[in-house]
């Protein structure tokens, strides 16, 4: 089989889902919000340079950085959870639940989600072309290079993932993923230029955007049901907008997979898009939904380029009024100094502990926004400042868990 058959049958195998008898009402009840939902998104970096690394360190319950991030989980009690950079493997996945979640650590109280499910990531698929136009195709993974050249960037297939969790069924006849949507397909996609030739918008030949994807890892519509409504849980984890040169591929990206949320919940705006089983067309105009992830945009900081975030904080189907803060990352701002000290967004707001000198310092890049007809009873960013106990589950670099923060926001079912 050639590499290229080999990466398509690896990039769409079934995704998974996996059921167990229904728990969900007893267990959010009993945590006092009345009839809110609580939505959160985790870049918990459970990744691994290996493939099968993750859940050989998740088959017991003893990885300090897996317990740390489990406890983050447990102390603020997710009923629907997105965790992003978790390695494509279903049994990782499992592991997680029964070793981690299902155990309490340092007084917190054990969470079981019912539902889970996880699907295939472009990261590290071979694309078999020269994606990175430094003179040569890398399609070993064993090789320098293999990550840059791959569909997503990745050291093996499903590096940098991405899991669901949820306490509320998830309807899986009505699931859609876009993992295999061609970036050339929207329209007036920003496809990269080569500065070096005269051509528009050919950093990638004709074969290569044929085959090259919009999503870096995926997109997932995950339709919950809570109580008789369906709210669709709508997410992803767009490519970081640098790593790449005056082209500009990854900040273009970036801007283009935040773009098709915004086009999908605009009735009207995503007659373009389809899924990976050749259904077309965006979400039914007055659906509820909330769009969770790591974004790599900061609405006015950072490297990504100008108005990507706003796609989504000024869409007329988006319910961005309540931004979720700590005081955590207002004080980690002002204590590392550096690059934050010319920021222009409110600190309090951010949601990753980025290197400051040099780098582009701590930013707000990980959301989750509702649609307007969903009522935002409040949320928070997971950071707790310094003289907080429970600091020790953040901390500073080396992190216990993850340069970022699990970020929550309640609704109103």
């Amino acid at each position: 089989m050639s590499i290229r058959a080999r990466a398509v049958r690896l990039a769409t195998a079934a995704v998974l889902v996996v059921a167990a008898l229904p728990i969900a009402t007893a267990e959010a009840s009993a945590h006092g919000r009345g009839d809110s939902v609580r939505f959160a998104t985790f870049n918990a970096s459970l990744n691994r340079g290996a493939a099968g690394a993750l859940r050989a360190d998740l088959s017991t319950p003893g990885n300090a950085q897996a317990g740390a991030v489990a406890e983050v989980i447990q102390r603020i009690r997710p009923d629907v959870l997105l965790i992003n950079e978790f390695d494509y493997d279903p049994e990782a996945a499992r592991l997680f639940q029964d070793n981690y979640l299902s155990v309490g650590r340092n007084g917190s109280t054990p969470i079981r989600y019912p539902y889970r499910f996880i699907a295939p990531s472009n990261t590290g698929v071979a694309s078999g072309f020269d994606l990175n136009n430094d003179g040569r195709a890398v399609t070993d993974p064993a090789v320098a290079g293999y990550g840059d050249d791959a569909l997503g960037f990745g050291a093996f297939p499903g590096q940098f993932g991405m899991v669901v969790y949820s306490r509320y069924p998830i309807e899986s006849r009505d699931v859609r993923t876009f993992q295999t949507f061609r970036w050339k397909d929207m329209p007036g996609a920003l496809l990269p230029d080569d500065p070096a030739t005269a051509g528009p918008a050919d950093w990638y030949s004709p074969a290569e955007q044929a085959v090259f994807r919009l999503s870096s890892k995926s997109h997932w519509d995950l339709p919950v049901r809570v109580g008789k409504r369906t709210v669709h849980f709508l997410v992803s984890h767009p490519t970081p907008p640098v790593f790449d040169g005056a082209e500009d591929r990854n900040g273009r990206r970036n801007f283009d997979e935040i773009r098709f949320w915004a086009d999908y919940v605009r009735p009207g705006h995503g007659r373009y898009i389809y899924d990976d089983k050749g259904r077309r067309g965006g979400l039914r105009p007055g659906s509820r939904f909330v769009i969770a992830g790591d974004l790599n945009s900061d609405p006015r900081d950072g490297d990504s380029m100008p108005g990507a975030a706003q796609q989504l904080l000024d869409n007329p189907r988006v319910n961005a009024s309540f931004v979720p803060t700590s005081g955590g990352a207002a004080e980690a701002s002002a204590l590392q100094g550096g690059a934050n000290t010319t920021h222009r967004s409110d600190p309090a707001q951010d949601t990753a502990d980025f290197a400051d000198v040099p780098g582009p310092g701590n930013l707000r890049a990980d959301y989750v926004l509702p649609s307007r007809g969903l009522r935002i009873r409040g949320g928070g960013v997971f950071w707790p400042v310094a003289s907080d106990p429970l600091s020790r589950l953040t901390g500073t670099f080396p992190f216990p868990t993850s340069d970022h923060r699990l970020v929550w926001l309640d609704v109103t079912r």
